[in-house]
Protein backbone atom coordinates (compact mmCIF):
# COMPACT_ATOMS: atom_id res chain seq x y z
CA UNK A 1 0.00 0.00 0.00
CA UNK A 2 1.41 3.87 -1.06
CA UNK A 3 2.04 5.69 1.98
CA UNK A 4 3.08 8.93 0.27
CA UNK A 5 6.32 10.69 -1.39
CA UNK A 6 9.47 11.61 -0.36
CA UNK A 7 9.54 15.29 0.38
CA UNK A 8 13.34 15.96 1.65
CA UNK A 9 16.58 14.72 3.56
CA UNK A 10 17.98 15.43 6.46
CA UNK A 11 20.71 13.22 5.76
CA UNK A 12 21.80 10.94 3.28
CA UNK A 13 20.14 8.14 5.30
CA UNK A 14 17.72 10.22 7.13
CA UNK A 15 14.58 10.94 4.92
CA UNK A 16 11.01 12.74 5.35
CA UNK A 17 8.20 11.38 3.79
CA UNK A 18 4.77 13.47 2.96
CA UNK A 19 1.97 11.25 3.88
CA UNK A 20 -0.99 11.31 1.13
CA UNK A 21 -4.09 12.94 2.38
CA UNK A 22 -7.46 13.28 -0.10
CA UNK A 23 -6.36 16.48 -1.73
CA UNK A 24 -3.73 13.48 -2.98
CA UNK A 25 -5.23 9.88 -3.80
CA UNK A 26 -8.86 8.77 -3.48
CA UNK A 27 -8.48 6.31 -0.54
CA UNK A 28 -5.51 7.75 1.73
CA UNK A 29 -3.86 5.42 4.53
CA UNK A 30 -4.66 5.42 7.96
CA UNK A 31 -2.88 6.61 11.10
CA UNK A 32 -2.19 2.36 11.51
CA UNK A 33 0.05 2.44 8.49
CA UNK A 34 2.70 3.81 9.34
CA UNK A 35 3.00 3.48 12.77
CA UNK A 36 6.22 4.03 14.70
CA UNK A 37 8.84 1.72 13.48
CA UNK A 38 6.77 0.50 10.58
CA UNK A 39 8.75 -1.18 7.57
CA UNK A 40 7.82 0.87 4.23
CA UNK A 41 10.29 0.96 0.86
CA UNK A 42 10.86 3.54 -1.29
CA UNK A 43 10.69 2.79 -4.87
CA UNK A 44 9.46 4.28 -8.03
CA UNK A 45 10.64 3.15 -11.20
CA UNK A 46 13.46 1.59 -9.19
CA UNK A 47 13.97 -0.03 -6.05
CA UNK A 48 15.93 2.41 -3.82
CA UNK A 49 15.89 1.59 -0.13
CA UNK A 50 14.03 -0.34 3.05
CA UNK A 51 13.76 2.40 5.68
CA UNK A 52 11.66 2.87 8.99
CA UNK A 53 9.37 5.18 10.55
CA UNK A 54 11.26 6.62 13.58
CA UNK A 55 9.54 9.74 14.55
CA UNK A 56 6.53 11.75 12.90
CA UNK A 57 5.30 15.33 13.01
CA UNK A 58 2.63 17.41 12.04
CA UNK A 59 2.36 20.16 9.89
CA UNK A 60 -0.29 22.67 9.97
CA UNK A 61 0.21 26.36 8.47
CA UNK A 62 -2.54 27.72 10.81
CA UNK A 63 -0.96 27.06 14.01
CA UNK A 64 -0.59 30.39 15.91
CA UNK A 65 -1.74 32.60 12.98
CA UNK A 66 -3.12 35.58 14.68
CA UNK A 67 -4.78 37.18 11.93
CA UNK A 68 -7.81 38.54 11.90
CA UNK A 69 -11.14 36.68 12.72
CA UNK A 70 -14.87 37.34 11.30
CA UNK A 71 -17.51 38.36 13.53
CA UNK A 72 -20.24 36.40 11.51
CA UNK A 73 -20.02 33.58 9.28
CA UNK A 74 -18.58 34.56 6.06
CA UNK A 75 -21.19 34.93 2.47
CA UNK A 76 -20.30 31.64 0.54
CA UNK A 77 -20.69 34.05 -2.40
CA UNK A 78 -17.20 36.08 -1.10
CA UNK A 79 -15.50 33.50 0.41
CA UNK A 80 -12.15 31.89 -1.68
CA UNK A 81 -11.76 27.84 -2.01
CA UNK A 82 -9.84 27.61 0.92
CA UNK A 83 -7.20 23.99 0.90
CA UNK A 84 -6.82 22.16 4.32
CA UNK A 85 -2.80 22.42 4.01
CA UNK A 86 -1.87 20.30 7.29
CA UNK A 87 0.10 17.68 6.40
CA UNK A 88 1.79 14.59 8.44
CA UNK A 89 5.25 14.08 7.93
CA UNK A 90 7.18 10.73 8.59
CA UNK A 91 11.01 10.48 9.67
CA UNK A 92 12.85 7.55 8.11
CA UNK A 93 16.06 6.11 8.95
CA UNK A 94 17.57 3.85 5.71
CA UNK A 95 18.52 0.81 6.96
CA UNK A 96 19.29 -1.08 3.18
CA UNK A 97 17.87 -2.47 0.13
CA UNK A 98 16.09 -5.59 -1.19
CA UNK A 99 17.81 -7.13 -4.03
CA UNK A 100 17.03 -10.11 -6.27
CA UNK A 101 19.04 -13.21 -7.39
CA UNK A 102 19.31 -14.79 -10.56
CA UNK A 103 16.38 -16.92 -9.91
CA UNK A 104 14.27 -14.25 -8.56
CA UNK A 105 14.52 -15.03 -5.23
CA UNK A 106 14.36 -11.52 -2.85
CA UNK A 107 16.61 -10.40 -0.11
CA UNK A 108 18.46 -7.99 1.94
CA UNK A 109 21.32 -5.91 1.49
CA UNK A 110 21.60 -4.44 4.94
CA UNK A 111 23.65 -0.93 5.66
CA UNK A 112 23.53 2.39 4.52
CA UNK A 113 22.49 2.37 0.77
CA UNK A 114 24.76 3.94 -1.65
CA UNK A 115 22.12 5.61 -3.72
CA UNK A 116 20.46 9.17 -3.10
CA UNK A 117 17.20 8.71 -3.42
CA UNK A 118 15.22 11.48 -6.03
CA UNK A 119 12.82 13.74 -4.46
CA UNK A 120 8.88 12.92 -4.88
CA UNK A 121 9.97 8.94 -5.14
CA UNK A 122 6.77 6.97 -3.74
CA UNK A 123 6.83 5.38 -0.10
CA UNK A 124 5.29 2.16 0.33
CA UNK A 125 4.50 -0.67 3.29
CA UNK A 126 6.84 -3.72 3.86
CA UNK A 127 4.64 -6.60 3.44
CA UNK A 128 5.31 -9.91 6.25
CA UNK A 129 6.87 -11.07 2.99
CA UNK A 130 9.24 -8.32 2.14
CA UNK A 131 10.09 -8.12 5.69
CA UNK A 132 10.94 -11.37 6.14
CA UNK A 133 13.25 -11.61 2.94
CA UNK A 134 14.75 -8.19 3.93
CA UNK A 135 16.00 -10.65 6.82
CA UNK A 136 17.60 -13.24 5.03
CA UNK A 137 20.92 -12.71 2.78
CA UNK A 138 22.09 -14.00 -0.46
CA UNK A 139 22.57 -17.82 1.05
CA UNK A 140 19.11 -17.43 2.95
CA UNK A 141 21.00 -17.02 6.29
CA UNK A 142 19.04 -14.61 8.61
CA UNK A 143 20.69 -11.14 9.42
CA UNK A 144 19.89 -8.76 11.44
CA UNK A 145 22.85 -6.14 10.60
CA UNK A 146 21.13 -2.73 10.68
CA UNK A 147 20.91 -2.75 14.73
CA UNK A 148 23.76 -0.39 14.82
CA UNK A 149 21.91 1.87 12.77
CA UNK A 150 19.36 2.11 14.49
CA UNK A 151 20.98 2.89 18.04
CA UNK A 152 23.35 5.76 16.33
CA UNK A 153 21.03 7.04 13.95
CA UNK A 154 17.47 7.23 14.95
CA UNK A 155 17.51 10.17 17.51
CA UNK A 156 16.36 10.07 20.98
CA UNK A 157 13.65 7.52 20.12
CA UNK A 158 16.81 4.56 19.13
CA UNK A 159 16.93 2.15 21.72
CA UNK A 160 13.27 1.92 21.94
CA UNK A 161 12.43 1.74 18.54
CA UNK A 162 15.03 -1.51 17.87
CA UNK A 163 13.07 -2.84 20.61
CA UNK A 164 9.74 -2.13 19.07
CA UNK A 165 11.26 -3.36 15.89
CA UNK A 166 12.90 -6.92 17.57
CA UNK A 167 9.95 -7.39 19.12
CA UNK A 168 7.71 -7.42 15.79
CA UNK A 169 10.33 -9.73 14.09
CA UNK A 170 9.85 -12.24 16.63
CA UNK A 171 5.77 -11.69 16.71
CA UNK A 172 6.30 -12.76 13.00
CA UNK A 173 8.13 -15.64 13.41
CA UNK A 174 10.25 -15.91 10.77
CA UNK A 175 13.37 -17.62 11.87
CA UNK A 176 14.06 -20.64 12.57
CA UNK A 177 13.46 -22.08 16.58
CA UNK A 178 17.10 -21.43 17.49
CA UNK A 179 17.04 -18.32 15.98
CA UNK A 180 13.83 -16.96 17.40
CA UNK A 181 15.59 -18.17 20.46
CA UNK A 182 18.08 -15.76 20.07
CA UNK A 183 15.94 -12.56 18.82
CA UNK A 184 13.50 -13.08 21.72
CA UNK A 185 17.23 -12.96 24.11
CA UNK A 186 17.67 -9.88 22.57
CA UNK A 187 13.94 -8.41 22.84
CA UNK A 188 14.34 -8.90 26.29
CA UNK A 189 17.83 -7.86 26.87
CA UNK A 190 17.22 -4.35 25.32
CA UNK A 191 13.49 -4.45 27.36
CA UNK A 192 15.56 -4.13 30.32
CA UNK A 193 17.92 -1.70 29.20
CA UNK A 194 14.89 0.12 28.30
CA UNK A 195 13.31 -0.13 31.83
CA UNK A 196 16.33 -0.84 34.64
CA UNK A 197 19.14 0.94 32.80
CA UNK A 198 17.85 4.40 33.29
CA UNK A 199 17.25 3.51 37.32
CA UNK A 200 20.44 2.26 37.60
CA UNK A 201 22.13 5.00 36.44
CA UNK A 202 20.75 7.02 39.32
Amino acid sequence: MRLGKVVKSNSHFDYVVQVDDGMDVPNPPDAESYGFGSFVRLEGDRHWAVGIVYNSQLFNPLFLNNGPRLSSEPDPLFTPDLINETRTLLSTVLIGSLAETTSGDRYGEQGIPRAIVPVNTPVYCLSEAEIAAFHRDRTGQPQFRYYSLLLRYAGNFASHLTQQVLQELADLQLFAPREQRALEMLCRELAWRNTLGPLQAK
